[in-house]
């Protein structure tokens, strides 16, 4: 489970077995999680975060798009 970044409580990181789907990261903070496709950056589902915390982590992963593109790549090729 590779991680991208950490931030606010937030954890960004892959599973390294979805490299057939279209690049996503996954999301988790105190005990709930989401996962977000990337290109466009958009919520596919959560579970037990509040909205407010949905947003903060979609304006996350815009702020470290690049990085997390990056990654995706280092971890599932192109």
């Amino acid at each position: 489970m590779p991680e991208v970044f950490r931030k606010f409580g937030f954890v960004f990181f892959f599973y390294s077995n979805e490299g057939q789907e279209p690049m996503h990261v996954h999301v988790r903070k105190a005990g709930g999680f989401a996962k977000f496709w990337m290109e466009p950056v958009e919520l596919d589902f959560s579970q037990g975060l509040k909205v407010q915390d949905i947003k903060q982590a979609q304006d996350l992963i815009i702020e470290h798009f690049n990085l997390i593109k990056d990654k995706w790549h280092e971890v599932h090729g192109s």
